[in-house]
């Protein structure tokens, strides 16, 4: 496991755990929920970018198809 992922599954683990006990106190402390959702989201991000597309992949696949078919 590469460095980045491992700093973007710390930022989903810390910011989910700031959301949780933000909300889990009787006055929520809207700030200190908003921070985590955001470094919730920022990890979430991270790791999302390197996940490539399906569509990405079936593109490519018809491209390939569609010059064979013409070389013929």
């Amino acid at each position: 496991m590469n460095i980045s992922r491992l700093i973007s599954f710390i930022c989903i683990v810390t910011g989910g755990i700031i959301a949780i006990y933000a909300q889990a106190e009787e006055q929520q402390n809207t700030y200190l929920l908003m921070g985590g959702i955001v470094l919730l989201m920022f990890g979430v991000y991270r790791i999302s970018r390197h996940i490539p597309s399906k569509y990405d992949k079936q593109d490519e696949e018809t491209f390939v198809k569609s010059e064979k078919e013409d070389e013929d």
